[in-house]
């Protein structure tokens, strides 16, 4: 590793995992994108955000962003805040993980909230129409706006090229869709780069991108919940399917990984990997099929890892829990030792 002088210098080169694979030779690799600073994907795009509205010349010296965000945009844009002497502010609500917002006011970020401390329902939309109405207050400021930013998905086509540096190929790419940037933009750049890949989108039960009725979910910064745009940076051009999963099956898909690899990953990955193991065996032999885990789970130790949080809103569900077991240790690469593991 070299000596660096920035925060934002240390991301990509993330490391791929391969987390199962079938008698056909098709592997399920892992893109694991906490280990970037802040443990997450979004500070990709929070820099190239911020990087192109300074080239724009829509943040002057000491200019002050402002962003809604559910956590992990929130952190990266607090990193490069720091770095780049911006005043920040984040919109949120209680929905989001407590320690992205303990991370973000520990990095000098303000936190601005839309609800009560005893609401913990998810404000996507109260939390953009407020960050819009205070950046137009304010002539120093800028909303960065993540789910219409054409810069956010220009932030993930690094992860296209970090890949094809990696693998011979992509056959399938299947991730989770919140703003839409890491699945489209790593797709766009893989297609501009003459290696396209079938591009598969995840969201829970009850986000609207993908049509069907909306409701509440508990999966944390993916989708797009009722009363919310769908943003720009979901390219439907280049959606060839696209999947719902339920919080019960999202999260115990990333408890089971964590208790059968040791490896934490959050509740919208685990939606991701939930719909790529139960589809293993549809894709054609020898397919490489490439999830981007956006974030890790040591954020969300006090709600999908803990078992009294999930219980009492119902997402319990051991059943599940045993099935992913079980497809993990039917796919496990056969270099794995699962010698003791059940």
């Amino acid at each position: 590793m070299p000596l660096v002088t920035r925060v934002t210098d240390l991301i990509g080169n993330t490391p791929l995992f391969e987390l199962a694979s079938t008698a056909t030779g098709t592997r399920l690799l892992l893109k694991l994108e906490q280990f970037n600073p802040t443990g997450a994907a979004k500070i990709r795009m929070a820099r190239e955000m911020v990087l192109d509205a300074e080239r724009r010349g829509l943040l002057n010296d000491r200019g002050h962003i402002i962003e809604s965000t559910s956590g992990n945009t929130g952190l990266g844009l607090a990193v490069v805040a720091a770095e780049r002497g911006y005043r920040f502010t984040a919109v949120v609500d209680h929905h989001a993980c407590k320690d992205k917002l303990r991370a973000m006011h520990a990095m000098g970020a303000e936190l601005v909230y839309v609800a009560d401390s005893d609401d913990d329902a998810l404000a996507t939309s109260a939390r953009e129409d407020l960050a819009e109405a205070m950046a137009a207050a304010r002539p120093d400021a800028y909303f960065t706006e993540q789910h219409n930013n054409d810069a956010n998905a220009l932030g993930y086509y690094a992860v296209a090229e970090e890949l094809l540096a990696d693998l011979d190929r992509v056959d399938i790419l299947l991730s989770a869709v919140g703003t839409g940037g890491s699945l489209f933009g790593t797709a766009r750049r893989l297609r501009e780069l003459g290696r396209p890949a079938r591009v598969i989108g995840v969201e829970p039960v009850g986000s609207i991108a993908f049509g069907g009725p909306g409701g509440p979910y508990w999966q944390s910064g993916t989708g797009t919940p009722p009363g919310a745009t769908v943003g720009t940076a979901v390219d439907y051009s280049l959606l060839d399917e696209g999947l719902k999963v339920s919080d019960v099956a999202a999260f115990a898909t990333a408890r089971a990984v964590a208790r059968r690899t040791g490896l934490l990953i959050g509740g919208s990955a685990g939606g991701s990997v939930h719909a790529a193991l139960t589809r293993l065996e549809e894709f054609p032999a020898a397919s490489t099929v490439v999830t981007i885990v956006c974030d890790g789970g040591e954020k969300y130790l006090d709600t999908i890892f803990d078992d009294d949080w999930m219980s009492d809103r119902d997402l319990l569900d051991q059943a599940t829990e045993l099935e992913v077991l079980a497809l993990l240790d039917r796919y496990a690469p056969a270099h794995r030792d699962l010698v003791g593991a059940r």
